[in-house]
């Protein structure tokens, strides 16, 4: 039986927004345990339409608390949620993520947040010696009309031992490697949505066997695991 996210949640998190404060979100906090344990499982829900095409390792649906420690911004609640799903590692690599968020601030995004300094240079050297593969995945109808380009921070210039002059710089001086597709509140509050999200998930599979196959070898091609 397919699930929704309730309309409840955007309802409370345009009031939480104009009451971030203890006392009003204690008030209400039975309230807000309802609608959470509704969209976790919601969230569990989606994990388990990726089985049918992925291994998930982990569903993690992150707390409504702020840390506010070294923030300057001192508003002690999201306004969101946002949840997490983990690949099985060490084989499969990179990540999911769905983001609820009212006035049409939802999305769902895809891919490498921050490889740490040893999978974004073996990744870079990989585009460095043959970007063809990874050009052909970003320029399917599918993958282009789904997820369209890569989102995420990049370097001005080549980074350190890489030509600047390369064909294949556009990629190689990027430090993430993501995709984003955002949704309405109408989209999100659809019957299938979840399926739509799962079906988006699906899609990004070609970019992901790839990572893992470059992030699990080395630039001979010989097994790292």
């Amino acid at each position: 039986m397919s699930q929704i996210i309730p309309k409840e949640t955007f309802t409370f998190f345009k009031k939480l927004s104009k009451n971030n404060n203890r006392d009003w979100f204690n008030d209400h906090k039975p309230e807000f345990k309802a609608i959470e344990a509704q969209v976790k499982s919601s969230y569990n829900y989606l994990g388990e339409l990726m089985e049918e095409h992925d291994q998930i390792e982990k569903i993690k649906l992150f707390r409504i608390y702020r840390d506010v420690r070294f923030s300057k911004n001192k508003i002690p609640y999201k306004t969101h949620f946002g949840g997490s799903y983990t690949r099985k590692k060490p084989e499969l690599r990179g990540g999911y993520y769905m983001h609820i968020q009212p006035n049409n601030e939802s999305f769902i995004a895809t891919g490498f947040w921050e490889p740490n300094k040893e999978d974004l240079f073996r990744i870079r050297k990989e585009f460095e010696m043959d970007d063809s593969e990874m050009r052909e995945i970003l320029n399917d109808e599918t993958f282009k009309s789904t997820w369209g380009n890569f989102v995420g921070d990049e370097l001005k210039t080549a980074p350190k031992g890489f030509d600047k002059e390369h064909p294949a710089i556009d990629l190689i001086r990027k430090k993430q490697f993501i995709f984003i597709k955002k949704y309405t509140d109408k989209e999100v509050l659809a019957t299938n949505f979840l399926e739509d999200v799962n079906s988006s998930f699906k899609i990004i599979r070609p970019y992901f066997d790839y990572m893992s196959d470059v992030l699990t070898t080395n630039l001979n091609g010989e097994s790292l695991l």
